[in-house]
């Protein structure tokens, strides 16, 4: 059906091209005017490309005259203020791996109050007919790219691709979300939130339609490894003693995924393939080891609207997801520091340093309340455990090494949002240009050695409690 639509389009914006060409033809020429062109349009007269520049594209939109190409701007500014109870959290963006930990001067000086614009994005997407399909390209950055607690936001890139084919069958190249991404539920927020993958990277991706409802997907993704060590946090931009990282990454991750829409029901399954490598030739390590190790994972999540248990729920929704996986912790940023591994180089008597891969799992429900079509909010509670080999007890206390072991994690989302433009068409809930909501959030981690693992850094836990403001203008 779309692409019978995009033909139909094609034919009208030729039509309307043709109509301007004999209009220009039977207009007598000034003697004046630019030879070839027509006078300018007398008042009263419909202007013969209007029907040419229309797009069926949402928002600032239009088609390039001339081409069968339609391009729209969309993007939104957002305003975001958040407080801390305590401890001083000092990011706009506070991921639950890295809050500050009971006793520690953060949570000593107390909370505090920050407000950001530094989220609000713009983007440029096209659609063009080929005989090969539809062509859609991407091109999308937001202003995240600076520190948290600088006013000089840095603009930084989210999506660059170029997708062509249809329905039944599209091929992706460039940087878009990777496939194992999963938001879960809806929130203010500008954090990756615990059990929520928001990675983008390089890739090439295969989509087609395997039956009616059902998506099927297949990527060769970007890799990058990241491990964990008593000499630190490594991946492989980071910096060894001055020298070269020992984190490598050799094969690209291989990743898939099946998605089936009915009804308003979704369900969703996405598994992952990785190769984690350490190579100290090099490097400053002071021994030598050249080790790889499997990663894999498997995801799954289902939506369900409650109406089709009682018809007075409405667009009340329920979303619960779940994953297990060993070295998978870059694409769970929110809890493990993208953490895929950890390996006793650098410990005392070690002269074989080996490579672990770290298992993972957890699990997260939401319920999305509709008060009316134009208010609605989310409840929602996240768990997220990870393994880690006892070694790891030896990691020096209070180093960077050992308050990155997050054994636990947990954490509760409360909001409201109110949407005064939203309507539901043919069923489905379309939130509008304006969002203004509140929202709380409960954060807590527990180390890896609790106290012991903490030393002086405070205790083995953290807890944190953040309330913020967020409104958001898109266009």
């Amino acid at each position: 059906a779309a692409a019978a639509d995009a033909s139909a389009a094609a034919a009208e914006a030729r039509a309307a091209r043709v109509a301007l060409e004999q209009a220009q033809a039977d207009t007598p020429q000034r003697a004046s005017g630019p030879p070839g062109l027509a006078p300018p349009d007398p008042m009263g007269r419909a202007f013969a490309t209007e029907e040419a520049l229309r797009s069926d594209l949402p928002g600032i939109a239009f088609r390039v005259p001339g081409t069968d190409t339609q391009v729209r701007l969309y993007g939104f500014a957002k305003l975001t203020a958040a407080y801390d109870l305590g401890p001083r959290n000092q990011t706009d963006a506070p991921a639950p791996q890295s809050i500050p930990l009971t006793g520690s001067a953060a949570d000593r000086q107390g909370g505090d109050f920050g407000m950001t614009a530094r989220f609000s994005r713009f983007g440029f997407d096209t659609r063009t007919l080929t005989s090969w399909g539809t062509l859609e390209t991407r091109l999308e950055g937001d202003f995240g790219g600076g520190a948290p607690t600088s006013s000089n936001a840095v603009f930084r890139l989210r999506q660059a691709w170029a997708e062509l084919g249809d329905e039944r069958l599209r091929v992706l190249i460039g940087q878009a979300n990777s496939l194992w991404n999963e938001g879960v539920f809806e929130t203010l927020i500008d954090a990756t939130n615990l059990n929520q993958s928001f990675v983008r990277q390089a890739q090439i991706r295969l989509t087609g339609r395997l039956a009616e409802g059902l998506t099927g997907q297949v990527s060769i993704e970007a890799p990058e490894t990241a491990f964990t060590s008593t000499l630190g946090v490594f991946s492989p931009g980071a910096s060894l003693q001055g020298g070269a990282s020992p984190a490598v990454s050799s094969v690209p991750d291989l990743l898939a995924r099946l998605t089936w829409r009915q009804d308003g029901v979704e369900l969703g399954l996405r598994g992952i393939l990785r190769q984690i490598e350490i190579r100290t030739d090099g490097t400053a390590a002071p021994v030598a080891v050249s080790e790889t190790a499997p990663g894999w994972g498997v995801a799954g999540h289902v939506r369900i609207p409650l109406r089709l248990l009682w018809e007075a729920l409405g667009q009340d929704e329920i979303a619960a997801m779940a994953f297990y996986g060993d070295g998978i912790g870059r694409y769970f940023a929110g809890q493990t520091s993208g953490q895929d591994a950890l390996t006793d180089l650098g410990l005392p008597g070690v002269t074989t340093p080996g490579l672990d891969t770290i298992p993972s799992y957890g699990a997260t429900l939401a319920y999305r309340r509709f008060w009316a079509t134009t208010l609605r909010s989310t409840f929602s509670y996240a768990y997220a455990r990870n393994d880690y080999p006892s070694y790891a007890l030896a990691f020096t206390p209070g180093s960077a090494s050992a308050l990155s072991l997050n054994r636990e994690t947990q954490q509760v989302f409360a909001n409201l949002i109110w949407s005064p433009f939203a309507e539901i068409r043919n069923g489905s809930f379309g939130s509008g240009w304006l969002d203004v909501g509140l929202e709380y959030v409960f954060t807590r981690r527990d180390l890896y050695g609790g106290a012991s693992a903490a030393g002086s850094a405070g205790t083995g836990h953290g807890i944190a409690n953040r309330f913020l403001f967020a409104a958001v203008v898109r266009f």
